[in-house]
């Protein structure tokens, strides 16, 4: 797993998923989402919770595919289960191709927009930090597709970055983040970096805002399953 680097040099331009990131984008979750494994681990284990034989999983912007190798070993050889992954990025999705040749894996991975795809009935939805880089005009429209989509019974699982509506607390918890960040090693210029490149290309919600949008979109509930300063994972059951 090569190391991320990304931000050690000046920025050109807004952040975006290309080769350079593709390329080290593992370590920079690790790095920059805290307890991101344990979330993920709370998102396999939702996810197989709900799947029954013939069920279907799609994640939506998979990246590197890690989550969906992760539930395919948990899987058990059951070979009925199908597994989707789609990004947008051409260069995630050639990392990903590499890791599931690499495991003899049988997942499907497309190279598309999850605003258009076409999906068939499924059991569950996975998205790890996918709706915040979309534009809040069209986020209730997918997540209602999404909604539409599922199997009655079925799950939406997502993670997210969460703002906070109090400001004094708001900036108490990104200052929270920021330490973590230099925990992890990186350096104050590397934080300000990537901070300066997300400007208008991550548009979080509060916590609040993403249940009330997944309640308005067709679920019949939805809660956190976990959270951490201003990163939560939710589910919304159909």
């Amino acid at each position: 797993m090569m190391t991320d680097t990304v931000f050690t040099k000046p920025i050109s331009k807004q952040f975006e998923f290309d080769a350079e990131v593709a390329a080290v984008f593992d370590d920079m979750l690790i790095r920059s989402v805290p307890f991101y494994k344990e979330s993920q681990a709370l998102t396999r284990r939702f996810a197989l919770n709900a799947l029954h034989s013939g069920g279907s999983v799609y994640d939506l912007g998979c990246s590197t595919a890690s989550l969906l190798l992760e539930i395919e070993r948990a899987l058990d050889k059951r070979e009925d289960i199908k597994l989707i992954g789609i990004d947008n990025s051409s260069a995630m999705i050639e990392h990903a191709r590499k890791k599931i040749e690499a495991y003899g894996s049988r997942i499907e991975l497309v190279e598309g927009d999850i605003l258009t795809f076409p999906y068939t009935k499924a059991e569950v939805f996975v998205s790890n930090y996918t709706l915040q880089f979309i534009r809040p005009i069209v986020r209730d429209t997918l997540v209602r597709t999404i909604s539409e989509a599922l199997e009655e019974g079925g799950v939406f699982i997502f993670s997210e970055k969460v703002v906070c509506e109090d400001p004094k607390l708001s900036k108490e918890l990104i200052d929270c983040y920021y330490d973590f960040k230099k925990e992890q090693g990186y350096s104050e210029y590397e934080i300000v970096q990537k901070r300066e490149a997300l400007e208008n290309v991550l548009v979080p919600y509060t916590m609040n805002e993403n249940i009330q949008m997944a309640k308005n979109s067709g679920f019949k509930t939805c809660d956190v399953l976990f959270r951490w300063a201003n990163f939560a994972t939710f589910i919304a059951l159909k």
